[in-house]
């Protein structure tokens, strides 16, 4: 396995309100010697500014300013494109709440300098864990994943994982910035247009660990808009006719 040089590697961090963890997180990040982009949708309590001063101190990060808050799939989409541009090799994604632990991104990185187009860090492989959530937030995880597999039929276990890996040439064939999925459905999507395209795409086991502060963006609208575009899809599936050979 070729080791990519840790320049060659940036994460995506978007952020709204993420004050409390900022710092901690993306500490975290370069310590691997990774670079940071920050993507922060106008946050107002301050993330922004935070950002802003973490890039000042430390030429390894950077921050996107975007002027309000427009999805976390559009923020992903503006990160990825601009860490493609600047040169990246291979993308992670993450969350800036130290749900996801920065000591676990060498595993991801690893996957895909290995071979693999797209690595999911997975709650729900052997190895995998989830720390200190409630019964029924697990319940809704574990059941919002199995409809999603069985509905767009993927093989995958952890098809909403925010913890992942991307070599850049696959991640410019994705194409992210026409994905139709503005907040969580977007890791959906992704990972659907993965499956079709035939790319490699594998599993690590990584720890899940509950935000230690500010609140879930997880809404209704979110969970609607989720539920409506992978039925929509499950249905196009089953409908779509074979192509003539």
């Amino acid at each position: 396995m070729t080791v990519p040089m840790p320049s060659t590697v940036t994460v995506v961090m978007p952020t709204y309100n993420e004050a409390a963890t900022l710092r901690e997180a993306a500490l975290g990040v370069i310590a691997h010697g990774y670079r940071l982009l920050v993507v922060d949708d106008a946050s107002p309590d301050g993330t922004g500014d935070l950002a802003a001063g973490l890039s000042r101190e430390h030429p390894r990060i950077a921050v996107l300013h975007r002027p309000s808050k427009q999805g976390l799939g559009p923020a992903y989409a503006a990160g990825f494109a601009a860490a493609v541009a600047a040169g990246a090799e291979i993308v992670c994604e993450m969350d800036a709440d130290l749900s996801h632990d920065p000591a676990q991104l060498p595993d991801l990185v690893g996957a895909a300098a290995a071979g693999a187009d797209m690595v999911l860090g997975s709650r729900l492989v052997p190895g995998g864990r989830i720390v200190n959530w409630s019964r029924r937030r697990r319940i809704l995880s574990r059941w919002g994943n199995r409809y999603a597999r069985f509905a767009l039929r993927l093989p995958h276990r952890d098809i909403t994982s925010g913890f992942r890996a991307y070599r850049a040439p696959a991640l410019v064939a994705l194409d992210p910035g026409s994905c139709r999925a503005n907040g969580y459905c977007f890791q959906i999507e992704l990972v659907r247009r993965a499956h079709e395209a035939g790319l490699a795409v594998v599993e690590v086991p990584i720890t899940f660990t509950e935000r230690r502060a500010g609140s879930s963006k997880l809404g209704l609208g979110i969970v609607i808009e989720a539920m409506s575009l992978v039925t929509r899809w499950g249905i196009g599936l089953r409908l779509r006719r074979p192509r003539p050979r």
